[in-house]
This record gives structure tokens, sequence and C-alpha cells, in this order.
């Protein structure tokens, strides 16, 4: 072999490998904030109620304590996610805690999960969608030197 092959084979060996590491880290290390919802849902025909309290720890650490129509939010690194729930039903009743792990999604980096539609064994269809920000629109601008209200005293510029 000469020397220029065998650069030449180091070198794309090299950029192989890199493009591995690059795949691999692309999975593993893959940002998801998730968004846990306790809101009623409607599924076919079927409504799911919020749950009165839920607590939601991940990685040991309180994340969320979600009453009825709030929501939460957790980052996540990796496809895995895993939550430990503890869930009061109503009011006065005993907490009931489960550990739960959900595969997301790798196309969405905002991942919406509704509680109570997980929790009821729905479809991920159902339980899951892709958060949306709602875009605020731009106000018109107005020149800098517009008085607020008008000019009332006619006085125009001095």
């Amino acid at each position: 072999m000469t020397e220029k092959t065998r650069m030449l084979l180091f070198r794309l060996g090299a950029v192989l490998l890199l493009l591995v590491i690059a795949a691999v880290m692309m999975v593993i290390g893959r940002g998801h904030t998730v968004y846990l919802d306790n809101k009623t849902l409607e599924y076919g025909g079927e409504t799911y109620p919020a749950l009165y309290r839920v607590v939601v720890e991940v990685r040991g650490v309180q994340a969320a304590k979600l009453n009825k129509r709030e929501r939460g939010a957790s980052t996540n690194i990796g496809q895995t996610f895993e939550m430990t729930l503890k869930i009061t039903g109503e009011k006065g009743a005993e907490e009931v805690v489960s550990t739960h792990t959900l595969s997301l999604p790798y196309n969405m980096d905002g991942v919406v999960i509704n509680l109570p539609g997980y929790l009821a064994g729905l479809p991920e269809e159902a339980y899951l969608s892709e958060f949306v920000p709602i875009a605020v629109e731009a106000e018109e601008e107005t020149p800098e030197d517009a008085l607020p209200g008008g000019d009332e005293f006619e006085l125009g510029e001095f």
C-alpha cells in the first residue's frame, strides 16, 4: 500500500467515525421540553376529567404541582421520559404514587402530554401532541415623535 492510499484510508475512517458519533449523539442527546397538562380531555365521545391534584417528579426532583386546568413543564434529554406521579383524585382522598416511562417522538421538540388521557390508557394520538406557541402579532409601529393621544393643543413643532 502506498503512503497516499494509506493516508486516504485514515482520513475516510476518521470522517466515518465522526459521522457515527454524531448520529449516536443526535439520538442520545436530543433535548425535549415536556409539557404536562392536567386538563379535561374529550376523545371519542368520552370525557376524561382533570385530576384534583398531581405532583410530577422527574429524576427525583419535583417538576410540577398541578391542580385542575394547569400545565407544568420539564426538560428531558434523550428519547425516554420517566416520571413519578403522586395523584390525588379528589379533595381529601389518599395520594396514589405511580411511575411511568414514555417514549418521546423524535420529530417533536415541545411535547404536550395530557395526564388524564394518558392515565386512562388512551392511544398516543389522544394524549400526546406537539406544543405550538401562539404567535404574538407585532403592534403597529408608531413614529418616535408621535405624542400619545395626539397633539390636542395643536402646538406642532416649536
